[in-house]
């Protein structure tokens, strides 16, 4: 097991080993899956960004200054 810090911008280090292990490089994208309690991270697939642009349009929802102001603090 590897550890890593969040610093205050919810930023975190993948340690060296599992970046090599997963064959991640600077500018890869990364795909978080939450199952449970736990979250397993991987290298983004094409089909996983094609995914999350399409989804992005229909966001724009929850985009307005009352919803900044409601989930600030998360």
């Amino acid at each position: 097991m590897q550890t890593s810090k969040v610093t205050s911008k919810y930023q975190a280090t993948i340690p060296a080993e599992i970046r090599k292990k997963l064959g991640i490089h600077g500018g890869d994208t990364l795909a978080f899956e939450v199952i449970n309690d736990e979250v397993r991270l991987r290298r983004a697939t094409p089909l996983d960004i094609q995914y999350a642009q399409a989804l992005a349009g229909t966001l724009s929802e929850w985009s307005s200054d009352n919803d900044a102001e409601a989930y600030r603090e998360l």
